[in-house]
């Protein structure tokens, strides 16, 4: 297992390395010069001559790369042009709001989605299995931004239960951050525990058709024992899958909530910081998404190894 684990880290820091590489490559690649972008167009030459030397712009692609990068392992992302403090200061306020409503999103999702699989699996055609697998299509085809008005309009305007924007980090006041969490939370929850819910059913109806699965039952066993203690582990590889996939979405899915709630975290901030052209939160951005994503398929690596061995000794 530690051999399997150790393959897994090196092929997750390589992938790193190349996913630095492009996004430090697509800013530079894009037409014009960054910094006369950033600056604008009452910019003087001196002006644009002064921040492209102090960004390293005047340097040749390959050093700016590694100076860019060795700054980066240090935790320093360089200075925001739209902000006017280091990058790092800014994520480090902005971050923790968006791990925050996707780790409570993907435990929500993922306690909601296997549990609903569960019984439509073993409820198949049943009046439950055929309204949750109706919910579950739905869910997967709503887009989030229309949920998202949709709730501030019923929840927010017309019933008044909840606040309709903002954040309140929950160490200031829990109730009323547990209050604004409510619908960015349920809104970003609903895809993927749609898609687990599927994936759910679909496994565990594939899995108890098999003839351990039947030799468990023809001993007498109760229900609950041959769900949860056999059919269970093996119809969960490939929703673990699909949990640790589901980080990604959280974060694609947080620059539209964020923007609807009004929230400040990552996905607000890569929004306004690609509006305001200021490429050096672009690029810490997407590397630090990249980062989390890696870390979460790693996890899903050594999940699927520990669940099914034949996975690890391949």
């Amino acid at each position: 297992m530690l051999n399997y684990i150790i393959k897994r880290a090196v092929l997750t820091v390589v992938v790193l390395f190349i996913v630095s590489f492009i996004t430090f490559s697509l800013i530079h690649i894009l037409p014009g010069d960054p910094a006369a972008a950033m600056l604008g167009d009452q910019a003087t030459m001196e002006e644009i001559e002064a921040l492209r030397h102090e960004l390293w712009l005047d340097r040749p692609f390959f050093v700016q790369y590694g100076h860019w990068l060795s700054n980066a392992l240090q935790g320093d992302f360089g200075k925001s042009i739209m902000y006017r403090v280091p990058v790092s200061e800014i994520i480090a306020e902005r971050l923790p709001v968006t791990l925050y409503l996707s780790f409570l999103s993907l435990i929500l999702s993922t306690f909601i989605g296997i549990g609903a699989g569960i019984i439509c699996a073993i409820r198949r055609g049943s009046l439950i299995d055929q309204i949750v697998s109706v919910v579950a299509n739905a869910g997967v085809a709503v887009p989030i931004f229309w949920l998202g008005l949709l709730g501030i309009y019923v929840f927010g305007f017309t019933l008044e239960w909840l606040p309709l924007q903002g954040w309140t980090s929950p160490f200031d006041d829990f109730l009323k951050s547990s209050k604004q969490a409510l619908m960015p939370v349920i809104c970003l929850s609903v895809t993927g525990s749609s898609i687990i819910t599927r994936q759910t059913r679909s496994s565990l109806l594939e899995v108890i058709r098999q003839d351990y699965i039947r030799t468990a039952w023809a001993k007498g066993m109760g229900e609950p024992r041959v769900v949860f203690k056999h059919a269970l582990k093996n119809a969960l590889i490939p929703v673990v899958t699909l949990v640790g996939l589901q980080l990604r979405v959280l974060v694609g899915g947080a620059v539209l909530t964020e923007t609807v709630f009004n929230i400040p975290g990552m996905g607000r901030l890569l929004v306004d910081g690609a509006l305001a052209k200021d490429f050096l939160i672009v690029q810490a951005g997407v590397l630090l998404i990249a980062v989390m994503v890696s870390l979460a398929n790693l996890i899903t690596d050594i999940s699927h190894g520990w669940l099914d061995p034949r996975i690890r000794y391949d």
